[in-house]
């Protein structure tokens, strides 16, 4: 398993997809990982001395390795730039997508 504890993850499958949250324990026989806030349990316990206070407490059950994805902390989601098109139609393109078709319409120059 290459996710560690304390490492930065993405949820790319399930209820939660789409946020992130660092690791807080491996599972390693089950191919499970605890992620702080994600996949959040409503856990009831009863008072077990006169002092121990009862309740309803969340708590972070483990989700499957297979749907969280390693994420840098220097890594940032691309920037997107709007263009309007003749018929008034709004489309957003991410500005690497744009730069790497311009690099590819280049590179097929045809030779005569």
């Amino acid at each position: 398993m290459k996710i560690k504890v304390n490492d930065n993850v993405l949820v790319i499958a399930g209820e939660d997809k789409g946020k992130t949250g660092k690791v807080l324990k491996t599972l390693k026989s089950q191919n499970k990982v605890v992620v702080e806030g994600i996949n959040i349990s409503k856990r009831h316990t009863k008072p077990r001395t006169t002092n121990d206070n009862g309740g309803i407490f969340d708590i972070e059950m483990p989700i499957n390795v297979s749907n969280v994805k390693l994420v840098d902390k220097k890594e940032k989601a691309p920037k997107k730039e709007t263009k309007e098109v003749k018929n008034e139609k709004v489309v957003k393109e991410a500005k690497e997508e744009k730069e790497v078709k311009a690099k590819k319409t280049t590179s097929k120059k045809a030779s005569k």
